[in-house]
């Protein structure tokens, strides 16, 4: 740790997830995490812009703004001189593109479009680009010119840039017309706050490397020819996005005069190139060569680090792509990851409280907000006590076997058309034998990420659990340490991507020369590790190949009824499975 000075130096670490923005006041100096506040989106609590049936998941750029001014106000309260903020950095959840104007305004900030959900953010779960999905990679194979797909793990998934995109535009032609560039979420909001020209905006290594296909080998970019190939209404737009990346430690402009009175801060605070959440958090997770950060919320990313010069030019097929700097400047990162997580136990908690949910919605007796309070109320208690009978079911006694594709499949080779799966019940099946069936099957999932990873070349030496599930779940994690048969260690951080994005704010103010420096000075540390039950390894190794046969039999009967373009990748993989 650096020596104790008289003035405290903070960093602002801001952090976008799927149903909140939290702000983390770190002191660089220190390592102290002084505040943090969480803002939860309004319009996404309500559910406008959304349709669950269509797959379609949009999000308000307004619900972004009020959430930034809300918890950096809130954190600000305990700092006595503005001064003293010295950086400040965002991560979001990716991909999630939205479409802007000329000066970089949110399609969605402008009346016209305030209410038309393709001129919003389309958030990294939205699928309605399943068949542009497909068609990119059909394309990306056949068009007689470079494999722009080769880099993003093989397989280009509809939860990325250039399909949503490519969706957007021939579903709505007003926006299409109106959308003079698009920019990811982590890259316009802080263009938001520096108020800087589009045309020399600093964008993200990170989001452009694993989700737009962009590397350093082809220019940046694939090339307006491909993109014409692709779709002729994106006829242009190569020029009007951007040719060059930055990794998350370099300094993307300072707070401009509008924000700085805004928020209360001056335009001396440096703002940092934007990232993406899993990311951020698996620097706080104190990553190092080899080691996987699961970062465990609604979904999981998967995130390794490694020497450059140790992978070369290998490429691990399936995964969400291979970025020279994304996490550690200097380091090659690779992403994987699973479409649903904690929002599979959500879902079929959400199934069973539906009466009551329902029930209390004709209530005459209680204000909305005793309503509110008491739906949350009853969704805690259910969940806490599903956890409890669930962790008391012996899976030897219990045949319930789940598959976890309720969100599709990100990796390995993405498929978001898949669906999940329940099997083997009976009369006699209980609502806690189905949870720790769903538990198991998200570990699983996650068991399959690290033998692809493996068996592509790149050891998986130790495994990092952060996010909402792992400090929350006792259950789950040791669950997960058993079917992966390896100790998971738990960092402290409950803030952990926040954390991280204040790390690369600390090295682009200049506190700290490097992010390795700022990670081994800020990190937290762990809490805890689970190790696995030598009792319960061989059980689950068996229903693990139960699991991936209920797999193949999903994944080829879903071939057999798809209505829509497959990915040849995809195809191959089905066919031999």
């Amino acid at each position: 740790m650096p020596e104790q000075t008289a003035s405290p130096a903070y960093v602002i670490g801001l952090d976008y997830g799927t149903d909140s923005v939290r702000a983390l006041l770190v002191d660089a100096r220190t390592g102290a995490e002084v505040a943090q506040a969480v803002h939860y989106y309004p319009r996404w609590q309500r559910g406008a812009y959304c349709n669950a049936t269509k797959n379609r998941f949009r999000q308000h750029p307004l619900d972004y703004i009020e959430g930034l001014e809300t918890t950096i106000k809130q954190v600000l309260a305990n700092v006595a001189n503005p001064a003293e903020v010295v950086g400040l950095a965002v991560d979001t959840t990716g991909s999630t593109p939205g479409p802007v104007n000329a000066d970089g305004v949110a399609l969605g900030l402008l009346p016209e479009f305030a209410e038309n959900p393709n001129a919003l953010f389309v958030l990294w779960k939205d699928h309605t680009a399943l068949a542009e999905a497909a068609e990119i990679n059909h394309k990306a194979r056949t068009w007689g010119g470079e494999d722009y797909t080769k880099y993003e793990g093989g397989i280009y998934s509809s939860e990325w840039f250039w399909a949503k995109i490519m969706h957007i535009v021939r579903e709505d032609d007003a926006v299409a017309q109106a959308a003079h560039s698009w920019m990811e979420h982590c890259d316009w909001v802080t263009l938001l706050l520096t108020g800087g020209e589009l045309t020399s905006f600093k964008r993200s290594r990170c989001a452009a490397g694993h989700k737009a296909m962009w590397h350093e080998s082809w220019g940046g970019l694939p090339p307006q020819q491909f993109l014409d190939h692709l779709e002729p209404k994106l006829a242009g737009l190569h020029n009007r996005l951007f040719k060059e990346t930055y990794t998350a430690d370099q300094v993307a402009g300072h707070l401009s005069e509008e924000w700085a009175t805004r928020l209360g801060l001056t335009t001396s605070t440096v703002v940092a190139v934007g990232s993406f959440d899993a990311h951020a958090g698996a620097v706080a997770g104190e990553i190092e060569s080899y080691s996987m950060v699961k970062v465990m919320g609604t979904s999981t990313c998967d995130i390794v680090v490694a020497p450059t010069a140790e992978v070369g030019g290998h490429l691990v097929a399936g995964i969400c792509g291979q970025v020279d700097g994304s996490v550690i400047p200097g380091m090659l990162g690779l992403e994987a990851g699973q479409s649903a997580f904690g929002d599979l136990l959500a879902w079929f908690r959400n199934i069973l409280e539906w009466p009551l949910q329902a029930g209390l919605t004709e209530s005459k007796v209680l204000s909305a907000d005793q309503l509110g309070a008491l739906r949350q109320e009853l969704s805690d208690n259910l969940l806490r006590q599903l956890t409890q009978a669930a962790a008391e079911v012996d899976p030897a006694e219990s045949s319930v076997l789940a598959l976890d594709w309720v969100n599709g499949r990100r990796t390995p080779d993405a498929n978001q058309a898949l669906k999940g799966a329940l099997t083997n019940l009976t009369m006699g099946t209980s609502a806690p034998q189905i949870f720790r069936a769903l538990v198991e099957a998200i570990c699983y999932g996650s068991k399959q990420i690290v033998e692809r990873f493996e068996q592509e070349g790149i050891p998986i030496k130790q495994v990092i659990g952060i996010g909402g599930v792992a400090k929350k779940s006792a259950f789950v994690m040791q669950t997960l340490a058993d079917v992966l048969d390896r100790p998971i260690k738990i960092a402290v951080s409950e803030q952990a991507p926040a954390l991280g994005a204040a790390m690369y704010a600390a090295v682009a103010a200049g506190i700290y020369p490097d992010v390795l420096s700022a990670q081994k000075a800020l990190g937290s540390g762990f809490a805890e590790t689970y190790t696995p039950n030598p009792a319960r390894v061989a059980d689950y190794a068996a229903r693990y190949a139960q699991y991936q046969a209920l797999g193949q039999f999903v994944e080829s009967t879903t071939a057999a009824g798809h209505t829509e373009p497959v990915a040849e990748t995809e195809t191959q993989a089905i066919t031999s499975a």
